[in-house]
């Protein structure tokens, strides 16, 4: 399909690169907002839920969109998406409890999946191959920069004017991206008849929605060995069976497992699984360190998050130059090492190192996660036709958040589980036992400032503590991810279009 010779390519580039910065905002942004979100809406507990939720139905919905925009064509589906993605970002803002804001954040994950698959892919269709791995680059450089500006942006949101902006703030910067899409690209799209695989989708969303519930609430809910537990992994396997089952058979899968034989997007995509996991791990948790164990501003805990995201584009630029001379491997590789050096850093983590341990330790993982998933895109897109390329952008795009999604369920559980032990533990033989919700306090500046010192260290230190095991859960996924990258094939870039 040739769309570069209609479509104002400078224009819809500039459209994409709002999209992209829509999405960059939202990826660190909410994080920052997080702990005053907490502190005011309370619900500790279910600080996991916020973006496991999101997280869920944007994992679930991409490769739904990816499907569509092949049948479709990438116009119309980007724009439904961000439509939806708006409105359950304007709700989000609204929200009076924490319960509210998940469901609202459902809606928002609803939409979310349209926009990075289909943008990157859309880079996919107007540009050549020597040009896209430039491109590509460029456009994390983007992101990356734009989610310099989330975190500290969101962090001055909070600080002086509300949480709620941090979700409107997508609402005028989504309007544009679907102007310029609208207007300035066209596309041809061969008409076929449409087969969506909805079974699949409930498959995967009831498969991954149990996994979730089991990993977050194990250990807090109920012990890990617990029926419910038990009950929850049981039918979880059962669920995941019959959705590999239903796509083996699917006319129109909504994950083609034929295309998971190409040995490159297998690789890349149980890399970007467990890559996935790593950032979420960072950007998640991250100012909830600094704000309740360091007692910085949410401002400070912005910027820490955010130099993650200037390692990100810095390594993307440096990306696209590396794939045409040392390969897709090499480059891949470069970005696992720096993410193993990036969880030392988190793992040595304590309060007197202060921020600037912190953000030198999120610079590597930025770093890291700019090569190697900047490599990935760019490699797949590089391996497959059109036809199947929104598919297969897609897969990896869905791999590397349902990773996220995964990763903020698993390693929320572990924070749950080792908060409410440490709480147990001081609990023991007391008539008031302290609640994991008490963690709240630490996350307000003044609940916290009203709690003897005593109270707030012995808080701290528990929170300190479970932080740490999820740390080590970071740094475990960054030594798999490149025990993983090493199974990529050495072809070039030239040798795979």
């Amino acid at each position: 399909m040739d769309t570069q010779a209609k479509t104002n390519r400078p224009l819809v580039l500039t459209a994409i690169i709002l999209a992209m910065f829509m999405s960059a905002i939202e990826a660190t942004i909410v994080a920052t907002a997080m702990p005053s979100i907490v502190g005011e809406l309370g619900g500790f507990a279910l600080f996991s839920w916020v973006f496991s939720i999101f997280l869920l139905m944007q994992a679930v919905t991409i490769p739904i969109y990816g499907k569509l925009a092949d049948l479709f064509g990438r116009k119309p589906v980007f724009v439904v998406g961000v439509i939806v993605f708006l409105f359950g970002s304007l709700l989000c803002g609204l929200a009076h409890s924490m319960s509210m804001l998940i469901l609202f954040r459902l809606i928002q994950g609803l939409g979310a999946g349209s926009v990075q698959p289909i943008v990157t892919t859309i880079v996919g269709d107007i540009y050549s191959v020597q040009e896209r791995a430039k491109v590509q680059g460029y456009l994390s450089s983007v992101w990356g920069i734009s989610s310099v500006a989330g975190p500290a942006v969101g962090g001055v949101m909070v600080q002086y004017i509300s949480w709620s902006w941090v979700f409107w703030l997508n609402i005028p910067l989504g309007i544009l991206a679907i102007v310029g899409i609208v207007r300035y690209l066209h596309e041809d799209i061969t008409k076929k008849q449409h087969k969506i695989d909805y079974l699949g989708a409930c498959l995967l969303l009831t498969a991954t929605g149990l996994l979730m519930v089991a990993m977050i609430e194990g250990g807090v809910g109920w012990p890990w060995l617990s029926m419910p537990s038990l009950l929850l992994m049981l039918t979880f396997a059962l669920t995941l069976y019959m959705f590999i089952r239903q796509e083996l058979r699917a006319e129109e899968p909504i994950v083609p497992l034929r295309i998971w034989r190409n040995r490159l997007i297998a690789v890349a995509n149980a890399a970007s699984l467990t890559t996935g996991i790593v950032m979420i791990g960072i950007s998640t948790f991250l100012p909830t360190f600094v704000q309740g164990v360091m007692e910085k501003s949410p401002t400070i805990a912005g910027l820490t998050l955010g130099m993650m995201s200037i390692g990100w584009p810095l390594a993307s630029t440096l990306a696209g130059k590396l794939l045409l001379s040392a390969g897709v491997r090499k480059t891949a590789l470069l970005g696992g090492i720096i993410l193993v050096i990036g969880s030392v850093f988190f793992v040595t983590l304590q309060p007197a190192k202060g921020p600037v341990w912190a953000g030198v330790g999120a610079f590597f993982i930025g770093a890291g996660l700019g090569l190697a998933t900047t490599t990935f895109i760019v490699a797949i897109q590089s391996s497959v036709e059109w036809s199947v390329r929104g598919t297969a952008t897609a897969s990896n795009m869905f791999m590397r958040i349902l990773g996220n999604t995964l990763g903020a369920s698993l390693l929320g559980g572990i924070l749950n589980s080792g908060m409410g032990s440490y709480l147990k533990g001081l609990s023991s033989g007391s008539k008031a036992p302290l609640s994991i919700d008490f963690t709240d306090v630490l996350l307000d500046p003044a609940k916290r400032a009203a709690l003897p010192a005593s109270l707030v260290n012995v808080l701290q230190r528990g929170l300190t503590s479970s932080l740490h095991y999820v740390y080590w859960g970071v740094a475990v996924f960054a030594v798999l991810s490149l025990g993983i990258i090493f199974l990529l094939p050495k072809e070039s870039l030239k040798e795979m279009s």
